[in-house]
């Protein structure tokens, strides 16, 4: 737990923790401060409102994601074995919570909610950049790199969905590794 009043990086890993731990749900922002240690005062502070702290959750996970697809593609020279190793990670039924309120706050973006607008800042390009890193050291050029990286995106977030909303693992699993089958064949030879 936070301490009262303490700041908003502690305040933000207790958030990502809690969130972890128990989703978002239908608290209000008092119950979440009491949670975290802290008062609604202080996470108004910080985050400017419960929407405010969610995006940052977001942010923070989505950040921690890249960081991991980042060492799996520099410890892995394979980058189809990367890409497996990163959606087994992804699909963890540890990460729900996260990925739930990801597209809930996506959604809501997406509608215009002036709360949930800042999650669109660089929502697609941050990823399209760090996938296509590892596409063009396994000799794409950058734009087809990018397209691809895209493309992955593209599916990795569908399937996500997909398995949130049916919880159809293995067949979520399946539709993954066809996916990453096709992309293999589109990789250059070396």
């Amino acid at each position: 737990m936070a301490e009262a009043g303490g700041g908003k990086e502690r305040l933000l890993r207790a958030a990502v923790d809690y969130v972890a731990a128990n989703g978002i749900g239908e608290r209000s922002l008092r119950e979440i401060a009491a949670a975290l240690g802290t008062s609604h005062r202080m996470l108004i502070y910080h985050f400017g409102s419960k929407e405010g702290l969610f995006v940052e959750v977001v942010r923070t996970m989505e950040r921690q994601q890249r960081d991991l697809l980042a060492e799996l593609s520099a410890a892995e020279d394979d980058p189809v074995e990367a890409a497996r190793r990163f959606w087994a990670r992804l699909a963890d039924p540890g990460l729900w919570p996260h990925e739930r309120l990801f597209f809930e706050l996506y959604g809501r973006a997406l509608q215009g909610d002036p709360a949930a607008l800042p999650l669109l800042d660089g929502i697609v390009d941050t990823w399209v950049t760090a996938l296509a890193g590892p596409l063009e050291r396994a000799g794409h050029d950058a734009a087809t790199a990018r397209a691809q990286a895209r493309l992955g995106l593209a599916v990795a977030r569908g399937l996500l969905l997909d398995l949130l909303a049916t919880g159809d693992r293995a067949g979520v699993d399946a539709a993954m590794e066809q996916f990453t089958a096709m992309y293999s064949a589109t990789l250059p030879r070396r």
